[in-house]
């Protein structure tokens, strides 16, 4: 029904706006009979006259006019909008929603941004910088930055960055104060500041890693 209500819709303001049948089935592409079957359908169904027809004219009647009136707008708003998507097929726009540590945002996305902004100016980035796994698919999210582990394995992945290293640092200060630790195990014995990550809700677990293992 809602397919048949358009079609004849897009016919009777095709009409309404040409005052002729003849040009507005030039305008549409279709045949007089079949444009004039069309609001003839649309009519019965609305059980309201929409056009008066003489041998030399048409025009739309009052109601018509009200209809004409309240769905041009929403027609010309259509047309707008798949004009804009089919410019979007050589001109990329719209909104990306992304999720990335503080890490990440830092030294992956600050240095990138100012020059894609620069290229693609009707692309709108959101970026929200959160430590917690966030559920992509379930936050709407584009696209999520992580460390490889901490990717699922049945997400799709691409690399975006070379390895890089960790380290664990202490201020000139506070190593002459309290020694340089020479093993992992004597970590135990010094203030280390550590992470809580929201979503495990445990404190990140340091991982080091000595010939191979």
């Amino acid at each position: 029904m809602l397919k048949e209500n358009f079609n004849d819709l897009l016919s009777f303001l095709a009409i309404a706006r040409e005052r002729s049948f003849t040009k507005a089935a030039a305008h549409l592409g279709v045949s007089q009979s079949a444009l004039s079957h069309s609001v003839r359908s649309l009519e019965e169904r609305l059980e309201l006259r929409l056009l008066t027809r003489t041998t030399r004219s048409v025009a739309p009647t009052e109601v018509g006019e009200q209809l004409a009136s309240r769905l041009e707008p929403h027609l010309a708003d259509i047309e707008n909008e798949l004009i804009a998507l089919r410019d979007m097929r050589t001109r990329p726009a719209g909104n990306i929603r992304i999720t990335a540590g503080e890490h990440a945002t830092d030294y992956v996305l600050w240095p990138i941004l100012k020059s894609f902004l620069a290229t693609y100016p009707d692309i709108n980035i959101e970026i929200t910088v959160d430590n917690a796994l966030t559920d992509i698919v379930r936050e709407r999210f584009d696209a999520g930055i992580r460390l490889d582990e901490q990717v699922a394995k049945d997400m799709v992945a691409v690399r975006i960055s070379p390895e890089m290293r960790m380290a664990v640092v202490g201020s000139p200060d506070y190593l002459e104060r309290n020694g340089v630790p020479s093993f992992p195990q004597s970590l135990q014995q010094h203030r280390c500041i550590n992470m809580r990550l929201p979503t495990l809700g445990g404190l990140y677990a340091w991982e080091f890693a000595h010939a191979g293992h």
